[in-house]
């Protein structure tokens, strides 16, 4: 038995496999592009830790391809084999269950034993770690906070994983509505691990939501040593930069944003396409022409129509196929959406059916130019879309979408009341974009015009 770097007892002999599997920790809160490397090590050098078979399993879970599911379940089969020849601890044991749990499609059963983890061990970051991921997927920000908050008090200010829990916490605390404390504690985070790039993109999220575009690009400006280092994640945050340059106007930056960065390389990853969707989208929807940039994301988007891993996935993969006008690709992952929403076990189906159903279809009459009827179904969406997973800025493209068909539709009342709700979530701050749109509704109610808005 050894010690890692969180001061967790695990099986393991050899201190070269110690190292690597600090690695993985360390790498998995950073983010970092190196951590499958070391994971790689560990099951080479220890090929009977159940734990790290369960971590490898529970990693491609997380990333929400369908095909990497095979992939999990053999990890799962690996690690069951490994207890059998190697005693292990309650401890690991738990996190073999959870990843069979998310096999089953029950990750909120997963993150029950998380949980149960951090109860008797609350300074296992692994498994804060893990909680917090999966409760973001599920769109549960008030559980995020409250397991982070659960276990606060256990971290001593030395502790190798406080850094990474403050970051997580900004996170939460952000997506909870309290902006200034999570500015403070994203900062703070980033202070104490230099690579913590969820802390520093909790951060900019604040200044997304306060409309604080100007604020955000200073924040970002000479910190990218926080998340160059990272997998996929440092599009992410190319992404919130481009965002900000959006929100002032600077339509060149954003372009060579997208390209250079957003996509600089043209994975079929959701979280990538999510990205470059809802980027591409908002950028149409302020009347920037985008050229061909949708015919990419809607070559790989076609081929996850049968997918179903994600709402949040398929939503964003609709973006790249109504963008591109691909209607038939559009029908097939309507359908596949609906068949989901009638299965009878699993988290899933409870998302596929609301707000997955409602929401599909109003992307697609939005695509469709059908702006009366993608509002109603937008709307009607509107209050369940938490539950899609993500964040608030991840969500806001469909708010955006919803706020645009209705004013296309000539539904200001209404659309005035979701700017006002859109408004009062994010603490009476206001971006350009909404400040656009209210300028809208009152030129159209001077013309004595509330049949519709032009559409860009």
């Amino acid at each position: 038995m050894k010690q890692d770097v969180f001061g967790q007892m695990n099986t393991l002999s050899q201190s070269a496999s110690v190292e690597a599997w600090n690695g993985v920790l360390l790498g998995f809160m950073a983010h970092a592009a190196v951590t499958p490397q070391h994971l790689g090590k560990v099951l080479e050098l220890a090929p009977d830790f159940a734990l790290g078979h369960a971590i490898k399993g529970l990693f491609m879970v997380l990333l929400g391809r369908r095909e990497m599911t095979v992939v999990a379940v053999e990890a799962l089969s690996d690690a069951k084999a490994a207890m059998e020849r190697q005693p292990i601890t309650e401890r690991e044991r738990m996190y073999v269950e959870a990843l069979g749990l998310y096999l089953d499609d029950l990750p909120s059963h997963a993150i029950q034993k998380f949980e149960q983890i951090l109860r008797t061990h609350p300074q296992d970051t692994l498994a804060m770690k893990l909680s917090h991921a999966t409760r973001f997927v599920l769109g549960d920000p008030t559980g995020m906070r409250r397991s982070i908050e659960r276990v606060l008090p256990a971290y001593e200010p030395d502790h190798p994983g406080r850094g990474y829990l403050l970051g997580c916490h900004a996170f939460a605390l952000e997506e909870t509505g309290e902006y200034q404390k999570a500015e403070i504690a994203g900062r703070q985070a980033l202070w104490m691990v230099s690579d913590d790039a969820w802390g520093l993109h909790a951060v900019a999220h604040v200044h997304e939501m306060q409309g604080n575009a100007q604020l955000g690009l200073d924040w970002l400006a000479g910190r990218e040593i926080a998340w160059t280092h990272c997998n996929n994640f440092r599009y992410h945050v190319w992404w919130h930069k481009a965002l900000m340059h959006l929100d002032l106007g600077q339509v060149d930056q954003v372009i060579e944003l997208y390209d250079t960065h957003v996509r600089q390389d043209k994975t079929d990853d959701y979280r990538d396409i999510s990205n470059a969707t809802s980027l591409l989208s908002r950028m149409e929807l302020e009347g920037v022409d985008v050229g061909n940039r949708w015919e990419e994301l809607a070559d790989l988007s076609a081929a996850r129509t049968e997918d179903g891993c994600v709402i949040f996935a398929d939503l964003h993969y609709l973006l790249a196929l109504t963008g591109d006008n691909r209607s038939d690709a559009t029908s097939k992952m309507l359908k596949r959406i609906q068949k989901d929403a009638q299965r009878n076990q699993g988290d899933t189906p409870v998302r596929m059916s609301d707000p997955g159903i409602a929401a599909s279809k109003g992307l697609e009459a939005f695509g469709e130019g059908q702006y009366a009827a993608a509002f109603d179904f937008l709307s009607s969406a509107r209050n369940g879309m938490q539950l899609v997973g993500g964040s608030h800025a991840q969500r806001d493209v469909f708010e955006r979408i919803t706020i645009d068909s209705g004013l296309r539709a000539g539904r200001l009342d209404a659309v005035e009341r979701i700017l006002d709700d859109r408004r009062a979530k994010r603490a009476g701050g206001e971006d350009n974009y909404a400040l656009a749109r209210r300028a809208l509704i009152d030129a159209a109610r001077d013309d004595g015009d509330a049949q519709s808005v032009p559409a860009e």
